[in-house]
C-alpha cells in the first residue's frame, strides 16, 4: 500500500487528503520509507529530515480532521534541491565548503510551498553550486539515473528528477540555469518547467536584473507542475522581474480539454545541433504526428529562419555564466583550503580571459536573441524541439570529454547534448519538457515545448494535451 501511495500524483493525493481517504502522516511515512530504502541505490538526497516532516504531517492531518481550510498542496511531501535555502535545514549547495550551512530563512519559493501546505522531507543532490549537467560532487558522490544504474541522472537538478522518477516523492523544487531542470527531467522521463523571468520569484540570485537562473517545479505530470507553479508564483519585492506579474489559473490551464486547432507550432529537431540520435529523431517525429492529430499546424523552423540562424549559444551563455561564477566563487578558488570540484574551478578560471566589454557584448547578444525569438511568436504559438540529443550519458561521463551519439563522437557535452535548453534561459521564454517515448536502450526521451514570454498557461495546456494523448506515464523504472 505504501508504494501504491508513492505512485499517485500530487493532484490525486490532494483530493484524497481533503476527502480524508489518505492520511498526510501515512503518506509522509511512505515517502520517508521509500527514500531510506532507495537512497543507497540512487544517492539522490544530501539530507533527509524525517522528524521535521512527520511533525508537519501530524499538523496537516489535524487540520484536515478539524475541517480547516486547506492549502493548494496540503499534506503533500516535497523535496528541495540543495541550492534552495530552507530555514533550519542544512543547505550545502553540494559543496564541502558549506557542508554544515543551515539557513535562517526559506527561499521565497520554499516558503510558498510550505504556505500551500506542502511538507519538506529532504534536500536533493546537485553538483557543486549547480555548475554542470551531471550530478556528482566531492560532498556526496554520484547520483544514478532512475532507469539505469549505469547512466547519469543528468543535472544539475539530478537528485530532484530521480526522487520523483523513482516514486519517492511526487514533487520537488529544482533550479535551471542552462537547462538544469529540463535536462534531468528528460533523462528520467519527468516533467520539468523553466518558467519566464519573474513568474516564480528568485530571492537568492545575486544579480536579479541580469538573471538567467530560475527556481522551478519538478514533477511527474503536467498538472502537478501547474499546482507547484500556482503555489510558488506571484510578485515579491526580492525579485524585480516578479513585481506586477499576474498569476493566472495554472491548474485550469493544465486540464487536457479540447485540442490544438488553430495553433501554429514551429519545430526543429536540431536547433543548431549537428548530431541527434536515431531514437530521439524517431520519438520526435512521432510526437509531431500526435500534435498534428490534435489539430496543430506544423511549420519547420528552418524555413522561418530563412538564412538567419540562431547564433552559437555556447559562447554567449559561457561568458555570462562563467563571469558570474568568477564573481561569486573566485575567493573560494584562491583560498589555501580550496576544496571545490575541479570542474567548477576550471570553469571559473575560464572567465579570467574575459573583460567587462566581453560580458556586455554577450548581454547585447542576449537582447538580440530575445528579440529574434519574440519575432517567432508573432506568427506562431509554440516552438517544439527535443530536450536532449540522446538519452542519459554514461555515469562516468566527464564534463570536458566529448559525448557519443549512436557510436559517433559528437564533441563537447554542453553544445552537443542540450543545445535546445540554453537559449531560453538567456531569452527568458517558458520552456517545458515532457516524456515522449523510450529509446532502444529503455531510457526516456524528452520533448520540449517553448511558448510566448510569460504565457506559461498556454505551454501547460499544450503539454497537457500531448501528455493525455500518450501512455508514457504508465511506465515506471524497475528499481
Amino acid at each position: 500500500m505504501s508504494d501504491d501511495l508513492c505512485r499517485l500524483p500530487a493532484s490525486t493525493l490532494c483530493e484524497q487528503i481533503a476527502a480524508k481517504k489518505v492520511s498526510p502522516v501515512e503518506l509522509t511515512k511512505a515517502v520517508l520509507a521509500r527514500a531510506e530504502a532507495l537512497q543507497p541505490v540512487l544517492n539522490c538526497f544530501i539530507t533527509l529530515v524525517p522528524d521535521q516532516a512527520l511533525a508537519a504531517a501530524r499538523r496537516a492531518e489535524d487540520a484536515v480532521m478539524r475541517g480547516e481550510t486547506l492549502g493548494l498542496l496540503h499534506g503533500i511531501p516535497f523535496a528541495a534541491k540543495d541550492l534552495v535555502n530552507t530555514a533550519g535545514v542544512r543547505t550545502t549547495f553540494g559543496s564541502l565548503h558549506y557542508e554544515e550551512n543551515v539557513p535562517k530563512e526559506d527561499a521565497v519559493a520554499a516558503a510558498r510551498m510550505k504556505q500551500a501546505g506542502a511538507i519538506l522531507f529532504g534536500k536533493t543532490t546537485t553538483p557543486e553550486f549547480g555548475h554542470k549537467a551531471l550530478t556528482d560532487a566531492p560532498l556526496f558522490g554520484r547520483t544514478r539515473n532512475a532507469w539505469s544504474a549505469e547512466r547519469t541522472s543528468a543535472g544539475s537538478s539530478g537528485g530532484a528528477a530521480v526522487a520523483v522518477a523513482a516514486g519517492i516523492g511526487p514533487i520537488g523544487i529544482a533550479t535551471d540555469g542552462g537547462g538544469s531542470t529540463r535536462i534531468p527531467a528528460a533523462a528520467n522521463g519527468m516533467v520539468g518547467l523553466k518558467q519566464s523571468n519573474g513568474v516564480i520569484p528568485h530571492s537568492q540570485v545575486a544579480d536579479a536584473f541580469g538573471n538567467y537562473t530560475y527556481v522551478t517545479p519538478m514533477t511527474r505530470t503536467v498538472m502537478d507542475t501547474a499546482l507547484m507553479l500556482q503555489a510558488m508564483a506571484g510578485s515579491h519585492p526580492s525579485d524585480p522581474w516578479s513585481i506586477g506579474v499576474p498569476v493566472p489559473d495554472y491548474a485550469a490551464a493544465a486540464r487536457a480539454d479540447g485540442d490544438l486547432s488553430g495553433k501554429r507550432i514551429l519545430y526543429s529537431a536540431t536547433l543548431g545541433n549537428s548530431l541527434v540520435s536515431r531514437d530521439v529523431r524517431a520519438a520526435f517525429d512521432e510526437a509531431l504526428k500526435k500534435l498534428a492529430a490534435l489539430g496543430a499546424e506544423l511549420i519547420e523552423l528552418d524555413g522561418v529562419l530563412s538564412g538567419s540562424p540562431l547564433p552559437d549559444m555556447a559562447p554567449i551563455w559561457k561568458v555570462i555564466n562563467h563571469t558570474t561564477w568568477r564573481a561569486r566563487f573566485d575567493d573560494l578558488v584562491r583560498r589555501p583550503d580550496n576544496r571545490l570540484s575541479s570542474s567548477l574551478v576550471r570553469q571559473v578560471k575560464m572567465a579570467d580571459a574575459w573583460s567587462g566589454v566581453d560580458y556586455q557584448q554577450a548581454m547585447f547578444q542576449r537582447t538580440d536573441l530575445f528579440r529574434k525569438v519574440q519575432g517567432w511568436f508573432e506568427t506562431a504559438d509554440y516552438l517544439v524541439t527535443p530536450t536532449l540529443s540522446r538519452t542519459a550519458l554514461p555515469i562516468e561521463q566527464d564534463l570536458f570529454e566529448p559525448i557519443s551519439i549512436d557510436g559517433v563522437e559528437a564533441g563537447e557535452l554542453r553544445i552537443n547534448w542540450f543545445p535546445y535548453t540554453m537559449p531560453f534561459n538567456i531569452t527568458g521564454h517558458p520552456a517545458l519538457t515532457v516524456c515522449c517515448g523510450y529509446a532502444t536502450d529503455g531510457l526516456p526521451i524528452g520533448l520540449q515545448f517553448v511558448g510566448r514570454f510569460r504565457d506559461e498557461a498556454s505551454v501547460l495546456r499544450a503539454a497537457a494535451l500531448y501528455e493525455a494523448s500518450e501512455r508514457w506515464l504508465e511506465r515506471w523504472p524497475d528499481l
